[in-house]
């Protein structure tokens, strides 16, 4: 008994394994399309040639659902793979594999709100305009003032709070454990509720250097799992902090008469 339960866990982690790199993969190639796309769509703005409308609107939201996606869902990897371990051994002939899906439906909802905002922002300082072509601040002071806020906020807390929920799957999972198809979904809310409170103020970084500068996604993407799944992460991301606060502070000296 125990060897098929081992046999049927080896399974399911290669399977949640493949499946979360297959989605991972497509996301960040359809990112490096969307770029173009997203630039090109605001270079006709600045250009006069066209405004914002619904439709442009609505693919910015697309492209921030995709891009926290492809930037958030390597850092849930462990979580989803411990709750579907977690869930097999305690549920041994149920369907593990549909409720973690459930769950990773919950994470990554939060993340859609989350891309419902941001989008929105970014068409108001678009129309503000206080982002260039390449979606990237016009203004000194907006950018040093956001690299000093997210500096400010990894020592915060709030931070503290969340970093600690995403940093220890099982600790979570044995914590907010519900049960049945609901259960699950409410799970996934909460540990994307946790994420997001971990991480939102690091994405608004994303104007400072382009909302699609590929080279700046990916590195607050790996900045971000080096945070939540390497030893001595928190460390890591409160001298990321104090360097962030410095480098706002820096800037702002130079724009000072």
């Amino acid at each position: 008994m125990t060897s098929t339960l081992e046999a049927v866990l080896k399974r399911d982690r290669l399977l949640v394994g493949s499946s979360l790199a297959g989605v991972a993969i497509l996301t960040w190639l359809y990112l490096l399309r969307m770029g173009s796309e997203m630039a090109e769509m605001e270079m006709h703005a600045a250009m006069g040639m066209q405004e914002w409308g619904a439709v442009e609107v609505l693919l910015l939201i697309v492209m921030w659902v995709v891009m926290m996606v492809a930037m958030m869902l390597p850092t849930a990897a462990p979580m989803i793979l411990t709750f579907a371990t977690i869930h097999r051994r305690r549920f041994p002939q149920r369907q593990a594999l549909t409720r973690t899906g459930i769950f990773l439906l919950g994470y990554v909802l939060v993340w859609g709100a989350f891309s419902i905002v941001a989008g929105l922002a970014q068409w108001g300082l678009h129309r503000a305009a206080l982002l260039s072509p390449g979606m990237v601040s016009t203004s000194p002071y907006l950018g040093a003032l956001l690299l000093i806020a997210a500096g400010v906020f990894q020592w915060t807390p709030l931070k503290r709070t969340c970093l600690a929920n995403c940093r220890s799957p099982l600790s979570f999972i044995m914590t907010a454990w519900r049960e049945g198809s609901r259960g699950a979904l409410v799970m996934g809310l909460r540990h994307g509720a946790y994420c997001v409170g971990c991480c939102w103020v690091l994405m608004s970084l994303l104007f400072v250097a382009g909302v699609m500068n590929f080279a700046w996604i990916s590195a607050i993407a790996a900045f971000v799992l080096l945070e939540k799944v390497v030893p001595g992460g928190e460390r890591v991301g409160r001298i990321a902090g104090a360097c962030l606060i410095v480098a706002g502070v820096v800037l702002l000296t130079r724009l000072a008469p």
